[in-house]
């Protein structure tokens, strides 16, 4: 299973996934169709906790009072599945691994394991 979860109207998603071959490959634009249960626990399974796979730079996150804000691992998981943006993206499976963000070790591992367009 090669599974990616992204924004269409991100730049650093449109970008990243201009990168990679994505055949083969589920794409879920998260505005569209946030991401269920099952794949956030999986993620969360290879990941170790939510709170890796937490956009803690997402606008609604600033918003929140110190008390709407996640202080353990069951508020991360509520959080994203209440609401699309808290999910760090772009977010990748693939089989047994998981890929979150787009900092340049990221972008290198979406390339490893995705192989280049070029």
């Amino acid at each position: 299973m090669k599974r990616i979860y992204y924004l269409s109207t991100c730049s650093t998603c449109t970008r990243i996934l201009k990168l990679i071959s994505t055949e083969d490959t589920e794409l879920i634009d998260l505005k569209k169709q946030n991401i269920s249960p099952e794949d956030l626990d999986l993620m969360k399974t290879y990941s170790g906790n939510y709170e890796s796979l937490f956009n803690k730079r997402a606008q609604k996150y600033k918003s929140l009072t110190d008390d709407e804000k996640p202080v353990n691992d069951g508020d991360y998981r509520s959080l994203i599945l209440k609401e699309y943006t808290f999910l760090k993206r772009p977010a990748a499976i693939i089989e047994d691994k998981v890929i979150v963000g787009n900092n340049t070790a990221a972008i290198d591992s979406f390339i490893k394991e995705f192989g280049s367009k070029n």
